[in-house]
């Protein structure tokens, strides 16, 4: 009975962790930000062409004031891409503790 039950449980965390793998190789990474599938809005895509121009942008003949400001900008650029990207993410210590969990009630 107990080899029935690990395998079945070993079945659904394999088809549990394959989109996972599929949706990460789509996901395009820019400045340190994950936008993957971000709303289609038209807002959404003003700040995400103006995070990539910050980017590009030459910053070494800015002051230290015109640093600060553009690091202030970004930050709220982030923020307000942050709900419009929505997902549920697990961090690593949460994903151990369930496996664990998982171990021990087996």
């Amino acid at each position: 009975m107990k080899k029935i039950t690990f395998c079945l449980m070993t079945a659904c965390m394999a088809l549990a962790f394959n989109p996972l793998q599929t949706k990460a190789a789509n996901a395009t990474v820019t400045s340190s930000v994950v936008i993957s599938k971000v709303a289609e809005s038209a807002e959404a895509k003003t700040l995400i062409t103006r995070l990539n121009e910050i980017n590009t942008m030459d910053k070494s003949n800015l002051n230290s004031s015109q640093k600060k400001n553009l690091r202030k900008e970004v930050r709220s650029i982030k923020e307000r891409l942050a709900p419009l990207g929505g997902g549920v993410y697990i961090s690593v210590g949460a994903l151990v503790l369930i496996l664990i969990l998982l171990i021990i009630l087996l």
